[in-house]
């Protein structure tokens, strides 16, 4: 599936010297051409990315970045990999950053190219009543769109897709063959902010949602944009009513995600992992493949292939039922 951003406007390149200023770095440095703010992971040698935690290093030990924004008791991780610019605060810089090369990345506001569409131009689709498409929708062949939905400019939707009554969709790639039920918004800001005394300062967000393959989302889902990586909901996974998916979360293939779960922000989770409802799952932690969580339980940890946990913090669920059995 094509994940090109094409929300955003970007400056074709700022220069590093640039970049020192709205840091209010005095040093002095090369007249070098940045052409993108990534994350580790997917940064080029003409891009700038982050680190900010040491549960990163292996990626940064891969990234092909050049540059990279640090703090300074970080540096000596990073200083024989790449060339480190040094800053009291990653992510405020990596936000002024973001900023001067998407200089409209905070505006989250309402899309005013939305009309009606024609039929002659979706001679395949199905519309119900009051329908409203932003400029460069592309929709696939013998898709439902119900009534009262709103599909933004530049949203790709796959074949043979459903989208219910109700539906805000924005900022997103979706493949074929999904399902989106009733009242979900899909691809707005995530809630990204620094707390200052006299007001709160928002990040900006250029990350889109791509939602693969044969996947269904439940009613009054929200499923919240990258920053600045991508939200992705992998192939073939099911999401019941009343999930919440915050930004830059990716969960994997073939998963089982039933009601009013949390995922707070930079989650990952692996393929055929089953959540049971009303669980939350804490930010920046890692599930692995083949998990199954308990209905109810706070995951704060890292969690292993293969394995079964509940309760908070989740634990193993023997050893969960066994604590449980000694205290009554």
């Amino acid at each position: 599936m094509k994940t090109n951003n094409n929300f955003f406007i970007k400056k074709e390149f700022v220069h590093l010297s640039e970049i020192y200023k709205v840091l209010n770095l005095k040093k002095k440095v090369e007249d070098i051409k940045i052409n993108d703010i990534k994350d580790l992971s997917t940064a080029s040698d003409k891009d700038l990315s982050f680190f900010n935690s040491s549960k990163y290093l292996d990626i940064l030990k891969k990234t092909k970045a050049k540059f990279v924004i640090v703090n300074k008791k970080h540096e000596k991780l990073i200083q024989n990999l790449c060339n480190p610019i040094i800053v009291d605060d990653v992510l405020k810089s990596v936000a002024l950053i973001t900023k001067l090369l998407y200089p409209n990345s905070l505006s989250d506001s309402v899309d005013f190219s939305l009309k009606t569409p024609k039929k002659d131009q979706y001679s395949s689709i199905k519309f119900g009543h009051n329908i409203l498409l932003g400029n460069n929708v592309i929709i696939g062949k013998n898709s439902i769109i119900g009534h009262n939905t709103i599909i933004e400019s530049n949203v790709k939707i796959g074949s043979n897709c459903v989208i219910g009554n109700n539906v805000l969709i924005k900022n997103s790639i979706i493949g074929n063959n999904v399902r989106i039920l009733d009242a979900a918004i899909i691809g707005k800001k995530g809630f990204g902010f620094f707390p200052d005394k006299e007001k709160n300062i928002r990040y900006p967000h250029i990350g889109i949602v791509i939602i693969e393959d044969n996947v269904e989302i439940g009613c009054n889902n929200t499923i919240d944009r990258g920053s600045i990586s991508n939200t992705v909901i992998g192939a073939n996974t099911f999401i019941d009513n009343q999930v919440h998916i915050a930004h830059n979360v990716k969960i994997g293939k073939n998963c089982i995600i039933t009601g009013q779960v949390g995922f707070a922000g930079s989650s990952s989770i692996g393929n055929h992992v089953l959540i049971g409802g009303q669980a939350g799952i804490s930010g920046h932690i890692k599930i692995g493949n083949n998990v199954q969580i308990g209905g109810g339980s706070g995951v704060i940890n890292n969690i292993p292939d293969n394995t079964k946990v509940m309760g908070y913090p989740a634990k193993n669920i023997r050893s969960f039922l066994r604590e449980r059995k000694n205290d009554r």
